[in-house]
C-alpha cells in the first residue's frame, strides 16, 4: 500500500519555506573540527617526550609507524606544530 504524499499548506509562504531549507543545508554542511579527536592524540605524551629529546617529525612518523599508526607525515609535523 502506497503512502499518500503530504498536501501543501494552505497558507504557503515560499520565502520562509526557502529559509528553512537553506538553514537546514547550512547545519548539514557544517564541520566541527573542534570535537574530532586526532589519531595522535592518543600518544601525546610519548611524541612530546621525543620532540624535547631532539627527534624530528620524521623520527616520529616513523615510531609512529612501527606502533602501526597509518598516519602521514603532514598530519604528523601539523600536530606538531599545534601540539608541540
Amino acid at each position: 500500500m502506497k503512502k499518500k504524499p503530504k498536501q501543501v499548506p494552505l497558507y504557503f509562504d515560499p520565502v520562509a519555506e526557502v529559509a528553512k531549507l537553506k538553514a537546514q543545508t547550512k547545519a548539514i554542511r557544517k564541520r566541527n573540527y573542534s570535537q574530532r579527536k586526532s589519531a595522535l592524540d592518543n600518544y601525546h605524551g610519548e611524541i612530546i617526550q621525543l620532540l624535547r629529546n631532539g627527534s624530528t617529525a620524521t623520527e616520529v612518523h616513523r615510531w609512529l609507524h612501527e606502533l602501526e599508526v597509518t598516519i602521514s607525515l603532514s598530519t604528523v609535523t601539523r600536530w606538531i606544530k599545534k601540539h608541540g
